[in-house]
């Protein structure tokens, strides 16, 4: 195997130089540095990664832990984490927490110690003791899809990447409530979630724009998996006066609530309408097409790399927490017809730890229109 020393003869540098190159330890010219590379290339000189570490203090790896990898929506934001990181030459170690505080304490500790520059999570339920750990450790750490609430006295706060949840939501219930739907049923997802909390605070706010009243008893819990959300839909199909429009927070929770109208021989939309959140590539295959507000997932791993490395860079960079837009996708499953197409893309958000963003709910009445018009606030 060809060593540094045979690179630096080949390229007419000393070691030091090569060592640089590989590292970024100190600036090279740029001749010197791809006379560098060709002669790595032609010798097929293979960097030494734990060697390297050894100098930088980087194992140029990251963490990502997230629950439920086989759910589409976490496998195309790990796609999205996946081309950051390759992109930026870094390589993962993924552990799956299970959504268990326990296990998820466990997993981030054994990421921890391979030595990992930086953790991507997607926290669960009960984040305590993850926090607790990440913080007491000082771990570069950007948490996913689901936001945590900073503590009080700002001694500890994390970067966190998100899509928009709330408003999205109330766009399907006021774009059902126009439809003439009065009686509108959500299958929410995990209780302790952000997302669940997020979903069900865009869920009332809809009912609120749409003059629509509030009733406990068309909302359940499908814990963001399939089958407790075909329970959960059989529940409210079991209601004395059950719901004519069926929302469902998850891509998940969405094939439960269809297992449990198809077993109750109930078609779509003509005896129940439906839409979801989480738009998946096979939503367009159903008969009906369903309606669904999507996530851009993968830009939700991309972005999670960068502002890790953002991180990295500047560790003591105020926190910020980026949302990201949804687009509401406009097909068939609501009620509508074939011909009134796709709907336009909200405006996304961007805020620092500490600061908020106000948005005024747009009013659905075009397919076209926008979910969302915010622009991104930093202090």
């Amino acid at each position: 195997m060809a060593t540094m020393a045979d690179v630096a003869r080949s390229a007419g540098v000393s070691v030091a130089t090569v060592s640089h190159v590989l590292n970024g330890t100190r600036p090279v010219l740029p001749r010197t540095r791809q006379a560098v590379l060709g002669a790595m290339d032609e010798l097929g000189y293979t960097p030494n990664t734990l060697a390297r570490s050894l100098v930088t203090s980087r194992t140029r790896s990251i963490g990502l832990a997230v629950s439920a990898i086989s759910n589409p929506y976490f496998t195309e934001i790990l796609q999205g984490v996946e081309a950051g990181a390759l992109e930026q030459g870094y390589s993962l170690l993924i552990a799956d927490p299970h959504d268990d505080p326990v296990h998820e304490r466990k997993v981030v500790q054994l990421l921890h110690e391979r030595r990992v520059d930086g953790m991507i999570v997607a926290p669960s339920p009960d984040p305590r003791e993850l926090l607790a750990y990440l913080g007491r450790h000082k771990v570069p750490t950007v948490l996913l899809d689901r936001v945590v609430d900073t503590p009080a006295d700002g001694s500890t706060v994390f970067d966190q990447v998100c899509a928009d949840s709330a408003e999205p939501m109330a766009r399907l219930v006021t774009h059902l409530a126009d439809l003439g739907h009065r009686r509108i049923g959500l299958v929410a997802g995990l209780s302790g979630l952000s997302t669940t909390s997020e979903r069900l605070t865009g869920y009332r706010d809809g009912l609120t724009a749409a003059g629509l009243g509030y009733d406990e008893r068309l909302v359940v819990h499908g814990d963001s998996e399939s089958s407790a959300a075909e329970r959960a839909t059989t529940a409210l199909l079991s209601l004395a006066t059950p719901p004519t429009a069926l929302l469902t927070a998850n891509n998940a929770m969405t094939i439960g609530a269809l297992r449990a109208l198809r077993d109750h021989g109930l078609s779509v939309p003509d005896d129940i309408a439906l839409c979801c959140f989480d738009d998946f590539a096979w939503a367009d295959l159903f008969s009906p097409r369903l309606t669904a507000i999507a996530q851009p997932s993968r830009d939700i791993g991309a972005q999670a790399v960068r502002v890790l490395l953002d991180r990295l860079a500047s560790p003591d960079g105020p926190a910020r927490t980026v949302r990201l837009a949804c687009t509401f996708v406009h097909r068939t499953s609501c009620g509508c017809s074939e011909d009134l197409g796709q709907s336009g893309r909200s405006a996304g958000r961007e805020k620092s730890s500490g600061s908020e963003g106000t948005a005024k709910p747009s009013t659905p009445d075009s397919p076209e229109q926008p979910l969302t018009s915010v622009k991104g606030t930093v202090s």
